[in-house]
Order: structure tokens, then sequence, then C-alpha cells
């Protein structure tokens, strides 16, 4: 009876560890497939029928892919309706009590999704192309501002640390392009300075974008403009440049474009065993056998020390990026006949790398509390087990010999510690199955943005984009002042 109950509970957990460990991205890979081949009214379909992005807990990620669906099919309205909507959740920005508990007794993925850092600053770039695009230039201008505040929510929360993910360039780029779109000139020196800034700070380059000519161009452009000799002086020392951009009386165009797809999340396990410096000393060990000590403090997550004496070893889960668009493409942009070099503004396979590996410690520790919090569970359901095991034994009687008595309890503690092995045996499996690393993320997001400035020549322009030895000719005709587009190019 005994070896029959203890076949069929693991039997049943080895059914639920098959069903249960499929990423977020295998999960959607319907609708990420069709996205890759341009197949958007089956991505839009794909996507309002899958069941996982649809739990309440994913609602940030189903509006972002929403809102990234409909820009594709260039129906703006429709995208900014659900970015909208993915901005509000942003905003509200908060952990209930009931996803922590969620979290520490299965795992992270069923918490609701807040989103990653550079997720919320590419949101507001798609925004604000969206307005542009239908001529609404007034909440393009509110979504520049809005980008501000997102800049300020993320300085205070890493306080502008240099080693961590505490601004973003390419958002205060594109901060200022809009302003000068809006033709607010005094904003868009501010916004461009401030995005040269974060570039000189960090030996002009962030993240895997080198400070971008154009951009050196702008900062120098607009202090013209405005008159502002000190730090027209200040950036062509910085720069060792004297050169200054001029304003195209006939207009000039910006071109975004975006490549390859952002890198997926996945899932890196680790094993951490007790170390040899006191309770709170583990060792964790990756799957290529790399160690390293981690010290882990219990009493900050309300866990006392005498709980961990007893624990020795556990897997973990932790989320790691895998990188799927390595290379960038040669990209080649034509206006009658003249030809002009689009540069790297966002690099999004370095930053989504680089702020995992920034936060790899508070990842570890939360999947290690977690990990404590589910073995105190094990023992807890052993010794309840144990009991109830006990308590239902009857006595036995008085007139018993003692080689009776004798059998009698030892029958008794063999149930109950078989009760205790079964009960422990069920709690652990399920444990471990059930750890999970957090991979949500995204996905639809490309792996490069980079952009042009072009000047505009009298009446219609024919722009030709080059990209892998395939042509994209978009026509813009010519107009007063600054107009901003963005392309999808084919991988």
């Amino acid at each position: 009876m005994k070896v029959k109950l203890l076949r069929a509970l693991v039997y049943t957990m080895l059914m639920l560890v098959f069903n249960s460990c499929a990423t977020y991205n295998k999960s959607m890979s319907s609708y990420y497939t069709n996205i890759q081949e341009h197949n958007y009214e089956q991505a839009l379909h794909s996507l309002k029928n899958n069941k996982l992005i649809k739990k309440d807990r994913n609602a940030l990620l189903y509006n972002l892919e929403m809102g990234k669906i409909y820009r594709l099919q260039n129906n703006y309205v429709y995208s900014n309706l659900y970015l909208n909507a993915a901005d509000q959740i942003i905003e509200n920005n908060r952990k209930t009590i009931a996803d922590i508990a969620v979290s520490n007794l299965l795992n992270p993925m069923h918490q609701t999704y807040l989103g990653e850092d550079h997720e919320q600053f590419m949101m507001h770039y798609y925004k604000a192309l969206n307005y542009a695009n239908i001529g609404n230039t007034e909440d393009a201008v509110v979504e520049a501002r809005r980008i501000t505040l997102s800049a300020n929510t993320q300085n205070n929360k890493y306080k502008n640390k240099d080693n961590r993910y505490s601004n973003d360039a390419f958002a205060l780029n594109l901060q200022g392009i809009i302003y000068e779109m809006a033709d607010d000139i005094n904003n868009a020196f501010i916004s461009y300075r401030n995005a040269a800034d974060i570039y000189i700070k960090n030996n002009n380059e962030y993240y895997g974008v080198k400070i971008p000519l154009q951009l050196q161009k702008d900062v120098l452009r607009t202090a013209t403009i405005l008159g502002f000799e000190v730090e027209q002086n200040q950036y062509k020392n910085e720069h060792n440049t004297s050169f200054i951009d001029t304003i195209n009386n006939n207009g000039e165009v910006i071109i975004f474009l975006e490549e390859g797809q952002a890198p997926i999340k996945e899932e890196k396990n680790f094993v951490l065993t007790a170390g040899n410096n006191g309770i709170n000393s583990f060792t964790y060990f990756d799957e290529n056998g790399y160690s390293q000590p981690f010290n882990f403090n219990a009493n900050t997550y309300g866990i006392s020390n005498e709980k961990l004496t007893d624990i020795r070893a556990f897997k973990l889960s932790l989320p790691v990026y895998n990188i799927q668009y390595y290379q960038q493409q040669k990209i080649f942009v034509a206006n009658n006949g003249k030809n002009y070099e689009p540069q790297l503004v966002q690099n999004i396979n370095n930053i989504a790398i680089n702020i995992l590996k920034e936060r790899f410690v508070t990842e570890m520790a939360n999947a290690v509390a977690r990990q404590v919090t589910k073995k105190l569970l094990e023992k807890g359901t052993e010794a309840l087990a144990e009991g109830i095991a006990r308590s239902t034994d009857k006595s036995e009687a008085k007139d018993t010999s003692q080689a009776a008595k004798d059998k009698t309890n030892f029958e008794k503690e063999n149930r109950k510690n078989t009760a205790g092995n079964i009960a422990g045996l069920a709690v652990n499996i399920f444990n471990t199955i059930t750890e999970k690393a957090d991979t949500r993320n995204w996905q639809s997001l490309p792996a490069f943005v980079s952009y042009v400035r072009i000047p505009l020549q009298q009446g219609e322009n024919n722009i030709v984009v080059t990209a892998n030895g395939k042509e994209k000719e978009i026509k813009i005709n010519a107009a007063k002042g600054l107009q901003i587009i963005s392309i999808t190019l084919d991988n």
C-alpha cells in the first residue's frame, strides 16, 4: 500500500513537472513567429486567444503587445489605446500581499508583471511615435514630459548609480526630438544636453551605444539657436568639433530603424549548498559547475537564523537573457541620390542582459528566501502529518504483553514516519516543480534601434532604405519643421 501510494504520488508530480516547464516565450511562440513573418493579422488573432497572456497578472504584457501589433499595422490610435492602458498599470506600480505570498509559495511567474525598466522607456517611444504619426503634436509633447517623470523615477530607484541602469539616454534623445518637432527649442536643447551628458559621464558609451554624431550636432545646433555661447563652447570642446548643423527650410525627417528581436528571457538553474562561514553562508553552483559564495541575510525576510540550521541544499531558478539577433545589418539610406548613414541609438540586447546582471544579487537573495520558505513548509508538513498519524492510533489494551506493546509501538512509529515521509515528499516534489524563474518580457521589442536625420527637398522625396539587399521605399512630402517615422526592417 505504501509503495503504491508513493508511486501514485511521484507519477502525479511528474505529470505536473512536464506540464509546467514551458517558458513564457514558448507559450507565446505562435504569436512571435507570426510577427517575425509579418503575419500581423494572425499574430493579433493568436495574441487575443492566448490564455496565458490574458491572465490578470499578465495584463501589462497583454497591453504592451497589443499596442505593438496595432502599431505594426499602422493603426496608431488603437495602438495608443492599449499602450495608455499599459502606462496606467505601470503608474499604479505596486505588488499586493497576495503577490508576495504566491511568489514565496510558488514562483515569481505568478506575480503581477510590472515590466523591466527599459520596457517602460520603449513604451514612451512608441506612444510618442503614434501621436506624431497621427499629427497630434500636443499629446506627443505630453508624452515627452512623461519621459522626464520616468527618468526621475529610475534615478531615484538606483540613486543615479554609475553601475546601474539609472537612466536612458535614448529616451532623453527622443524627448529632445519631440520638443523640436513642437518647435520648443529650449526644452529640446535641455533634453539633448541631458542625453549627451549621460554618454559623457560614461566615457561616451552607454549600454552598448556610442554617443551618436547626430546627437552631438543637435546639442550644438540648439545651443547656437538659443545663443547659449557657454554651452556651445563647452560641447564643442567636449566633442572636439566645431561643426554646427543648420536647419533646412524644406523641413527634415527623422527615421527610426528597428531590427531584430529582443533577447528571450529564459531560466537558469542553480544549486545552493550550506557554506562554512555560518548559518547565512551558502555556495551556489550553476549548470556549468561554476561556484561562488553567497551570503544570505535571513532576518531581512523575517526568517530567524535558527530555522536555517537544518537546511543543507536546494535548487533555485533565476532569469537570464538569451540573445536572438546578434549582428546589426548594414543599412543604407538615400534621398534623391544622396546617401545618409544611420546611427545606433538603442541596444536592447545590451541593456536587457546588463540589467539582469546588475540585480543578480537581489534576484538570488529573493530566490533563496523563496526556497527557505518552501523548505520550512516541507518540514512543517512532515511534522503535522506525523502528529496526525500519532493521534489517530488507538491505545493498546492494558493486559497486552510487553512484546505485543513493543510491536504495536514499532508499528505506530513506522506509520508516523511513513505519513511524515509521504507528506514531506509531496511537498518536496511540489516545491521542486514550482520553482521557476520569471521568464516574462516584452519580446516583440527590437534588438537594435538606429536613426537618421534627413533634410528634405521641395515637393515629394523618395527615400530608399536598403538592408540585407532588400529595399524599402518611403515617399515623404516636404513640410516646414520636423517629421518622425519608424521602419521595421526584415530580418
